[in-house]
């Protein structure tokens, strides 16, 4: 019985391909490719002539019996067109079938874009919470979200550059200002990591429209903000709510921090919003809004 290699590819540096990948490449029967046009290159590159199948998004279930019927003969490689396969590419659910068929699965570590940008955000120092891509539906978009920023921990998602900037406004009102970094192009020539609040960075890529692979990584619940340190529901709205926060979101926000139901916090989040207009000055105004003069 054969083995599957899920066998991890540079995401931009060809330097940082592992001689153990190389190895492997060239020793199995078959490699199940993304894109079999891209890794052509790549094992061009390293002098490898392994027999290459397409293996995506659109054809996991019609290879899945191809490459199970592969494994009975011999070895084969599951790759995808950069970094580890399996982590918000294809190849999970044929791990799965694998395993499940009793074959053996064996991973080939290296590269991968999720461990770089974490490595290099400054704003993970434990768990955390891979998001990969949100859903572009407005409101499965937000509950997506609400349920991966609950635990209150970094969150790492990826994202398309024609998007990044909507998506950092979108972060930036869901969750606040929240620190977070942003990294493009990594291990490449034009690798760029930008640091920042997420009103500061998405303000700059409106301005710049980025090009290239993106990591986001934003950072978790400030400690000051956890649910152990919270008082009353009045005191977590008024603190969002002088962050800038609209009254759903700061309901929204305070559900997830407190657990308690966000209609009874919408409430309480329209309360404060009011004594705020009348002027009642228990309600902090957003820093920078006292004007210059």
């Amino acid at each position: 019985m054969g083995t599957l290699y899920v066998v991890a590819t540079p995401i931009g540096n060809l330097s940082d391909m592992t001689p153990r990948a190389v190895e492997v490449l060239r020793g199995v029967a078959l490699i199940a490719a993304e894109d079999t046009r891209h890794t052509l290159g790549l094992l061009r590159h390293f002098g490898i002539d392994t027999p290459l199948l397409s293996y995506h998004a659109f054809n996991e279930r019609a290879r899945r019996d191809r490459l199970l019927g592969a494994l009975g003969e011999g070895d084969v490689a599951l790759v995808t067109d950069a970094g580890t396969p399996a982590i918000s590419d294809p190849g999970n659910d044929l791990v799965s079938a694998v395993l499940g068929a009793g074959f053996r699965v064996s991973p080939v570590p290296g590269a991968s874009s999720l461990v770089a940008a974490v490595s290099a955000s400054g704003l993970v120092p434990g768990p955390f919470v891979v998001v990969g891509f949100l859903t572009r539906k407005g409101r499965e978009r937000s509950v997506e979200l609400g349920r991966a920023a609950s635990a209150g921990m970094p969150l790492v998602l990826f994202e398309a550059p024609n998007r990044l900037a909507d998506t950092l406004v979108f972060l930036r009102e869901s969750l606040g200002d929240r620190l977070v970094t942003v990294a493009r192009e990594l291990t490449k020539v034009h690798e760029e990591i930008r640091h920042g609040a997420l009103s500061v960075v998405a303000a700059h890529y409106r301005e710049h429209p980025p090009r290239g692979e993106i990591v986001i990584v934003v950072g978790g619940r400030e400690d000051a903000a956890s649910a152990a340190d919270i008082e009353d529901d009045d005191t977590v709205i008024r603190s969002l709510l002088g962050a800038g926060l609209s009254v759903s979101q700061a309901a929204r926000e305070a559900a997830s921090l407190t657990g308690r139901p966000r209609s009874e916090l919408y409430d309480v989040a329209r309360r404060l919003r009011a004594a705020d207009e009348a002027g009642d000055p228990a309600i902090a105004k957003p820093a920078g809004s006292e004007g210059n003069g």
